[in-house]
């Protein structure tokens, strides 16, 4: 029996929950993974929009523009790398600078500070962009941030103020009894709560119709990226977007957080929403639209190809509010692009507009918003580092060589509260494998590891998902 309990643990269910952990209530958090954020938070552009494009008076307005706000304060507390570069989108052509002074006016309606930029001013900012430039919207408060920790920074807090995490459950029903609800799981384990919140991402419609009929519809659409090594430092340096249409921001080029470059995302309309698989026609055209604005993309610098896919919903704007059968069923859905940057203001929006409306809040005076600082050794000086690794000698033991990820900190993850059990969990939340040979010398000894941990056979280490093993034989060969 719990108070509340939160379907899908994505960044945007993390952050409910952890908000959630911040009140006496008996909280829970069901996801249909072996790992949190393995879903649409795993394969997205990682922006912190800053709020100029969504149609003012919207959900999406609202709460990017405050979710950007927000972001240092949540990535200070949960240790999360974010850094504020500032985004340009470019115009190409003449007659696409008013469509920059369009912006420009809703940015201002949404209270996000930008400026219009000439072409001298743009190409000062980014030399590398195409010489064709007319001008840009420049937004300061435009950042990247590490997806992959904030969801599970997010989750391990919620944990370690209480809340409760099942892995590997699949809901398949839903009821309600005696005032209750149900929520009836793949497994044939049943969790009674008074509350249910559904974060499900693309799979929330889904849920919602487990309650009742909706009147919306998501539509899954898949964006495909290009990831490029870190060979080129100098390559951009603020995130670089055309002018958005109908199907999105469009293609950008982008730092990461670890010092990789995206380019991407495609945007194609699926009819599964399991469709991550990638493709030449469309991996070419992304190609085509990225050497418009930055034609020195080093193309043959690729280290991995990915594609992940978000809910795109027909209202054109997040789906936010009760169930109209039951005020204590609250739904999100079509939570799209700018999710990830909206998510901290979607947490404080759902619990305070919704959940305190329900039941009572009495704050947690135990709670502790931060989670306990993971060593960054690329943070500290050669003698700080050698100092660190002398009294902590796993951390001098390099796992993977291209991210430089030591043996100490694969370990500090292992004993969290939300430990990683396989190795995309390991890779999400420490980058080992996330470098140019994509675990090709480390993911032996990173399932090794695993194994040890959790005392299974190797054969029994998962790459992310069920079935997903990498070892089949054992050393003479016998099928496993």
């Amino acid at each position: 029996m719990f108070d509340v309990t939160v379907i899908g643990a994505g960044i945007v269910g993390s952050l409910i929950a952890r908000k959630l952990s911040s009140y006496q209530l008996s909280v829970a958090v069901i996801e249909k993974e072996p790992d949190v954020g393995n879903v649409t938070t795993m394969a997205n552009s990682a922006i912190v929009h800053s709020g100029y494009d969504p149609v003012p008076g919207t959900l999406k307005a609202k709460l990017n523009a405050l979710g950007n706000k927000m972001m240092d304060q949540v990535c200070d507390e949960l240790d999360v790398e974010m850094k504020r570069i500032g985004s340009l989108t470019v115009a190409l052509y003449d007659e696409q600078i008013p469509v920059l002074q369009e912006l420009a006016e809703r940015s201002a309606i949404n209270g996000v500070p930008v400026k219009i930029l000439n072409a001298e001013e743009t190409l000062k900012l980014e030399p590398n962009l195409s010489k064709e430039v007319k001008g840009s919207l420049f937004a300061p408060t435009a950042g990247i941030v590490n997806p992959f920790t904030l969801s599970v920074h997010a989750i391990e807090n919620a944990v370690d103020n209480g809340a409760k995490l099942f892995l590997d459950e699949k809901v398949v029903l839903i009821n309600k009894d005696n005032g209750f609800y149900n929520i009836i799981c793949q497994s044939g384990n049943t969790y009674q709560t008074k509350i249910v919140i559904n974060a499900a991402g693309i799979y929330s419609d889904e849920i919602h119709k487990m309650v009742e009929p909706i009147d919306y519809f998501l539509t899954p659409r898949k964006g495909e990226y290009f990831i490029l090594d870190h060979y080129c430092d100098d390559l951009v340096k603020h995130t670089i977007f055309p002018l958005p249409s109908e199907k999105g921001k469009g293609i950008l080029v982008t730092p990461s957080i670890g010092g990789t470059f995206l380019v991407g995302p495609s945007a194609e309309a699926m009819a599964s929403k399991d469709d991550v698989s990638t493709d030449k026609f469309t991996l070419d055209e992304i190609k085509r639209q990225a050497l418009q604005m930055v034609p020195s993309i080093p193309f043959n610098q690729v280290i991995r190809t990915f594609a992940g896919s978000r809910p795109t919903p027909n209202t054109h704007d997040f789906i936010i509010r009760y169930a109209k059968c039951d005020n204590h069923f609250i739904t999100l859905s079509g939570i799209e692009s700018p999710g990830l940057a909206s998510s901290p203001a979607i947490a404080e929006y759902v619990v305070n507009e919704f959940v305190s409306k329900v039941i009572d809040l009495v704050p947690n005076p135990n709670f502790n918003p931060r989670v306990k600082r993971r060593a960054h050794l690329n943070e500290m000086s050669v003698e700080e580092r050698n100092k660190f690794i002398a009294e902590n000698p796993d951390y001098g033991k390099i796992i993977c060589n291209c991210e430089k990820v030591s043996l100490g900190e694969i370990l500090f993850e292992m004993n969290t509260s939300v430990p990683p059990k396989t190795i995309k969990g390991v890779k999400k939340r420490t980058r080992a494998g996330f470098g140019k040979c994509q675990g090709g010398f480390c993911q032996p000894l990173v399932t090794k590891i695993i194994a040890e941990k959790f005392n299974i056979p190797l054969n029994q280490v998962m790459f992310q998902k069920h079935d997903s093993f990498v070892v089949r034989y054992d050393i003479k060969g016998e099928k496993k």
